[in-house]
C-alpha cells in the first residue's frame, strides 16, 4: 500500500499546511498555516507563500472524516513588529495558558519568531508586540518535556534563512555547507516561560550516523526544515524534512539537546515539495500530520492537510501502520 492510500484528507475545503497537533482535554487540535494564492510565481525565497493569518482545526474522535475549522486565531495585521507572511507555528499549553510560537518576517524581511498567549486552546491568540530576542529563522516546535521545561526546536533553510546565522549571530554573507562539510543543523532553546523569551543561547541539534558522525551536507537523510519533537519510553524523537531529497526522516536520543542517531524514512516525497508535520499520541494510538498538494493540482504553496496512523516496533522503530 502506498503512503497515499494510507493517509486521508481532513480539510479538503481550504488549503492549510504545516500542522502541529496536540491533544487538550478530549480534543485534539490542529494548528496549520494558511496557504493563499498571491499571484507570484514560485520562487526558493517563498515570495509565492501569501500566509496572513493562522486557524485551528479540531478532531473529536480519531477517526472523524474531516475536521471542523473553528475559525481564526491571529492575523498578521494584529502583530506591531509584522512585515509579512506568517509561516508555520506550534502551541505549547503551561500552567493553564495556551502560547503559540510562530514563524513571521519583520519590516525588513527577516523571519523571527514570535508569541501569542490564550486562555483557551481555541483562541483568539494575543500577540506579545515583540519577537523572541535572539530568534531567527522558521519552523517552531514548542515541547513541553516531562518535567514542564519547554524547549524550541526551529530552523529552515533557503527561504527559511537559518544558513544566514552562525553560532546565533548573523553572517555577513550567507553560507550553505556542501560536499563533506557538516550538515547545516537545526537550532534548539530552552524556554523560560516566565518571560516568554530564551532562558539560553541557542544550540546545534546534531544528527549523527551510526558511528556518530555528524550527517554531512551531501547526505540524503541531512537536515533541512520542520523540526518535531516528540518522546516515549524515555527516548526523544527529533523528526524533520530534508529538502532536496523531500524525505520525513527521524533521529533518537536520550536528551533533548541530542545528539540524535539516524534512525530511518518515515515518508518518501509526496506531491508538493515539503514534508512539515506533527506526530502524536491520542487515545492509545500515533498519528502523523503531514501535507500535500494533491488537490490543488500539484502546486506546492497551496496544500492540504492529511493523517496516517504510525506504530513502533519493539526496538522503537517507528514506521507507517
Amino acid at each position: 500500500m502506498t503512503e497515499q492510500n494510507k493517509a486521508r484528507y481532513l480539510f479538503p475545503s481550504g488549503y492549510m499546511a504545516d500542522p502541529s497537533a496536540h491533544v487538550f482535554g478530549d480534543h485534539l487540535y490542529i494548528y496549520p498555516s494558511h496557504d493563499r494564492e498571491s499571484g507570484i510565481p514560485e520562487n526558493d525565497n517563498g515570495d509565492h507563500f501569501d500566509m496572513r493569518d493562522y486557524h485551528v482545526l479540531r478532531l473529536d474522535a480519531p477517526d472523524q472524516p474531516e475536521a471542523t475549522d473553528l475559525g481564526k486565531i491571529l492575523d498578521v495585521e494584529d502583530i506591531p513588529w509584522a512585515g509579512r507572511q506568517l509561516w508555520d507555528n506550534d502551541v505549547v499549553e503551561y500552567d493553564g495558558q495556551y502560547y503559540l510560537i510562530y514563524s513571521l518576517k519583520d519590516k525588513n524581511d527577516t523571519f523571527h519568531l514570535g508569541v501569542a498567549v490564550a486562555e483557551r486552546p481555541e483562541g483568539p491568540f494575543l500577540p506579545l508586540p515583540d519577537p523572541i530576542r535572539g530568534s531567527y529563522s522558521i519552523d517552531p516546535c514548542a515541547f513541553k518535556d516531562d518535567d514542564h521545561e519547554v524547549y524550541i526546536y526551529f530552523g529552515g533553510l533557503w527561504g527559511g534563512q537559518l544558513q544566514r546565522y552562525h553560532d546565533n549571530r548573523a553572517l555577513e554573507k550567507a553560507h550553505l555547507p556542501e560536499g563533506s562539510e557538516p550538515a547545516l543543523p537545526a537550532r534548539v532553546a530552552k524556554m523560560d516561560m516566565a518571560t516568554l523569551q530564551f532562558a539560553e543561547e541557542p544550540r546545534p541539534v546534531v544528527i549523527t550516523d551510526d558511528e556518530g558522525n555528524p550527517l554531512r551536507a551531501d547526505d540524503p537523510h541531512r537536515f533541512f526544515e520542520a523540526s518535531w519533537m516528540h518522546k516515549r519510553n524515555g527516548i526523544y524523537y527529533f523528526s524533520y524534512s530534508t529538502g532536496d531529497s523531500h524525505l520525513l526522516c527521524y533521529a533518537t536520543s536520550t536528551s533533548p539537546y541530542g545528539p540524535f542517531r539516524f534512525r530511518g524514512e518515515l515518508l518518501q516525497p509526496v506531491v508538493g515539495w515539503t514534508t512539515h508535520h506533527s506526530i502524536v499520541e491520542w487515545r492509545g494510538r500515533w498519528f502523523l500530520f503531514h501535507h500535500d498538494s494533491v488537490p490543488s493540482g500539484g502546486r506546492t504553496w497551496l496544500r492540504s492537510i492529511k493523517v496516517a496512523e504510525l506504530v513502533y516496533e519493539a526496538d522503537g522503530s517507528l514506521h507507517l501502520k
